[in-house]
């Protein structure tokens, strides 16, 4: 089983939740059955499925009375040798977008507080209205307060270092480099330069990295690389609205287009010539909501807060995991990247989508600087009380854009991400692309 940071906030939920149900959203293929699984196979006596995916007559349990005693006498009647322990059960409904009814009833069971209850699904994110799905109705009455919401990714670049086999002590060591702001030894930072664009090829999807990790074969990696990506072009084709379905799946394409560009401000234009905001915004939206793209947004003033600043349609658009966007390039390109080829202005976008990754998974908003056409910030984000700019380099070339905004707004500290090693200069502190995962 891969280590996944989520299995210690499942335990925490487990110690201090009260009258409170767990949701877990998330997008399809990073893990989230599998590590609930798990939880409730080694950290309860009795687990109880049901996926309204697989089984939906069971959509029946929910129907009609939604006492949790009456849902508690169905479970037991329809699912074959149950036991329901209380205070040692946990009750797990997956894909629960599929059945309002049960999403209504988690309130119930909550305020009941005799089992533990986590509810999970893969396109949690849509709102009513945005998925086609005849199965998908809108709830009846959200349980406000009595569900906490998680949210879970692929694997982070630590978590990949954990499947590799690195210890605790030694990512402890490059904790302490970045704490301290002292230079990595050079063969110890070439070494993990390495193993950071294997991440950026492999990416995070639970099944990739299994896999890579067990036979080292990047050719297999492409291969279920490219049936996760069949998977997600199933999920716009199913779940988007009627004339949507054409029009997400023309905006996802576009994407590793766009990020080839020097400019990477997403644009409509290159979805479709004279292609407006109005006619593709929803459709940019459902990637986001559905967890498939991460929208970083243009803010015109860097103060706090961010989003109260962000310009209309001036955004750049990610993809959840970097390795797909590898996938979508392509083969040789990652072999390009491996070995330390690759030029052009693709690579600033595929590092440029490593960091939204890595931010993102540090739990950031995303949001850029770009206050005119001569300078540009890829990212600035919140973080104890104060805003931080980010300049990200795919190699270690100077940074005229964050020098220009650490003399006009002089943060407390100004990062710069290149391939190197670490240096801070008055508060200017550049790191190597794997030490985003410290910020």
């Amino acid at each position: 089983m891969l280590k996944r940071k989520l299995y210690t906030k499942l335990i925490e939920w487990k110690r201090n939740k009260h009258q409170e149900c767990l949701l877990v959203k998330g997008a399809r293929q990073v893990g989230k059955t599998y590590l609930i699984r798990e939880f409730g196979r080694k950290e309860y006596s009795s687990f109880i499925e049901i996926n309204f995916l697989e089984h939906s007559e069971l959509k029946s349990i929910f129907e009609g009375d939604r006492t949790p005693d009456s849902i508690y006498k169905k479970i037991s009647a329809y699912i074959p040798n149950v036991k329901l322990i209380p205070g040692n059960t946990l009750l797990f409904l997956d894909e629960i977008q599929k059945c309002a009814n049960a999403r209504t009833a988690l309130k119930f069971l909550a305020q009941d507080n005799r089992f533990d209850v986590i509810a999970s699904g893969s396109l949690l994110g849509l709102k009513y209205g945005q998925d086609d799905d005849d199965e998908v109705t809108e709830v009846e009455s959200i349980p406000v307060g009595y569900e906490k919401p998680l949210t879970m990714y692929s694997l982070d670049f630590e978590e990949f270092l954990w499947a590799y086999g690195y210890t605790e002590d030694s990512i402890d060591y490059l904790r302490k480099c970045y704490e301290n702001h002292d230079k990595v030894s050079p063969e110890i930072n070439d070494k993990y330069e390495e193993l950071i664009r294997e991440y950026i090829v492999i990416g995070g999807m639970p099944e990739v990295v299994a896999n890579f990790m067990a036979n080292k074969d990047f050719s297999i990696v492409q291969e279920i690389q490219d049936k996760i990506l069949a998977s997600y072009a199933d999920d716009i084709s199913q779940h988007a609205k009627g004339v949507e379905k054409a029009k997400v799946r023309n905006c996802y394409d576009s994407i590793p287009r766009q990020l080839a560009r020097e400019n990477k401000k997403f644009k409509y234009s290159e979805v479709e010539k004279k292609a407006t905001a109005r006619k593709y915004g929803d459709s940019i939206q459902w990637l986001h909501d559905a967890n498939m793209a991460y929208i970083c947004s243009n803010t015109y003033n860097p103060i706090l807060p961010l989003s109260a600043y962000e310009k209309d349609n001036e955004f750049k658009l990610y993809l959840n995991d970097t390795g797909l966007l590898m996938a979508l390039y392509g083969f040789a390109t990652k072999q390009a990247l491996l070995r330390g080829t690759l030029t052009g202005f693709a690579k600033g976008g595929i590092y440029e989508n490593l960091i939204s990754q890595m931010l993102i998974q540090n739990g950031y908003n995303l949001h850029y600087y770009k206050p005119d056409e001569n300078s540009e910030l890829e990212f600035i984000i919140e973080k104890d009380g104060e805003v931080f700019p980010i300049e990200v380099k795919a190699g270690n070339t100077p940074t005229k854009s964050l020098d220009r905004f650490i003399k006009h707004f002089k943060p407390s500290l100004a990062y710069k991400i290149i391939g190197g090693n670490l240096g801070l200069v008055d508060s200017k502190f550049s790191i190597p692309h794997y030490m985003t995962m410290f910020i």
